[in-house]
C-alpha cells in the first residue's frame, strides 16, 4: 500500500503535496475529502494517526468556523461533528502511511513518513 491522501483538488498545497509523492513513486489512494467525508470514527482515527486535537485540525480561518460560532472553547466533540458534517473545516492535505499521519503543509512534511 502507498498510503492514504485526503485531498482537496481545489487547494494549492494538496496538489503539491499530490505531485511530490508522485514524483517519488508513491501513487496514494486519493480520498477527496469534500466528496467522500469522513466519519466521526475515521476522523478520531486520523487525529490519534496525527497525534493531534481536534483544535489543531481544524481550519479556524474559514468563515465557516465564525458561522458556526465555533471557538477556542469549542470542546473537541463539538468540532469532531463540525468537521464531520462540514469537511471543509479539516485541514488538508493529510497522508496516512503504515498507521501514521501528518498534514501536508509543507507539501515537505509528507516526506518523514516515507
Amino acid at each position: 500500500m502507498s498510503g492514504i491522501l485526503y485531498h482537496n483538488p481545489q487547494c494549492s498545497k494538496s496538489r503539491q503535496t499530490l505531485a511530490l509523492l508522485t514524483e517519488r513513486g508513491i501513487e496514494p489512494r486519493v480520498v477527496e475529502h469534500l466528496k467522500t467525508p469522513l466519519t466521526e470514527a475515521q476522523l478520531r482515527t486520523l487525529l490519534k494517526q496525527l497525534n493531534l486535537s481536534a483544535h489543531q485540525l481544524i481550519r479556524a480561518s474559514e468563515t465557516l468556523y465564525k458561522e458556526l460560532a465555533l471557538s477556542k472553547n469549542s470542546t473537541e466533540n463539538e468540532l469532531i461533528a463540525a468537521m464531520v458534517t462540514h469537511p471543509k473545516l479539516i485541514e488538508r492535505p493529510i497522508f496516512v502511511y503504515k498507521e501514521r499521519a501528518v498534514i501536508g503543509r509543507p507539501p515537505e512534511n509528507v516526506l518523514a513518513l516515507l
